[in-house]
């Protein structure tokens, strides 16, 4: 299978602080990633890192381009879409208004308008909440509404930060249950962070484990969770 990106040596961090520590990973075009690890780990401050936003040594290579030295903006215009943690919604704007903030670089209007009517189909919700500002919708709505937005900028590659904090159960399973048939509707390879270790593994094809900003396992996620120290940590209460 094709890698569509591949870190080599990446070490990134804040000021005179660093946080990843000579990084190396690929990820496979089609499949999902879950990145793992306590808090701490430096699992936002990767995906920070390949998306420009902090000071980074090493190799990043997407699609066969180096990412090294390029502006944000011109990473997104690549195919890398972000939905950080906070989710980055703007509240006093409508649910419309900031799905088309994720359309703005787009000039077709007809393939705007065909993308509208797809996402829509993912989140029927945010149709029905078209009109409303982004700070009435609860907290599962402006989640959807974030990923919605990602889609927008037609992503081959989809970061996702914590995507079911602070969320019910039963909403993160519909927004679980989305990602998965984004991934193999919409073939867009999905690197996600996810807090809830047991969530992210069964959501992901392979998973990468990073302990105070290196990698310690990387694998499939079925090997990962029969790793005896990722189950004695992270999985003994929750696995047989």
């Amino acid at each position: 299978m094709t890698p569509l990106l591949v870190v080599n040596g990446l070490c990134a961090g804040y000021d005179t602080t660093q946080v990843l520590h000579d990084v190396t990973f690929t990820l496979t075009s089609g499949t999902i990633t879950t990145l793992l690890g306590a808090n701490g780990a430096g699992k936002t401050t990767t995906l920070r890192a390949l998306c420009g936003l902090v000071t980074t040594r090493g190799s990043i290579a997407f699609a066969g381009q180096s990412l090294n030295a390029l502006p944000t903006e011109d990473i997104v215009r690549l195919g890398i879409a972000h939905v950080p943690a906070n989710r980055g919604t703007f509240l006093t704007l409508t649910t419309k208004e900031n799905l088309r903030l994720g359309a703005h670089t787009r000039r077709n209007r007809r393939e705007i308008a065909e993308d509208f009517e797809r996402i829509y189909t993912y989140f029927p919700i945010l149709q029905q909440r078209h009109d409303q500002t982004a700070g009435t919708l609860s907290g599962g709505e402006q989640q959807m509404l974030a990923l919605a937005r990602a889609l927008l900028l037609r992503p081959r590659l989809l970061l996702l930060d914590e995507p079911s904090a602070g969320l019910a159960p039963i909403i993160v399973n519909e927004l679980f249950n989305i990602i998965r048939s984004i991934n193999t509707q919409e073939k867009v390879t999905i690197l996600l962070v996810e807090q809830n270790i047991t969530l992210g593994l069964e959501l992901a094809d392979h998973a990468l484990f990073l302990e105070t900003g290196r990698i310690i396992l990387d694998g499939p996620t079925q090997a990962i969770r029969q790793h005896p120290t990722v189950r004695r940590a992270y999985l003994e209460n929750n696995f047989p």
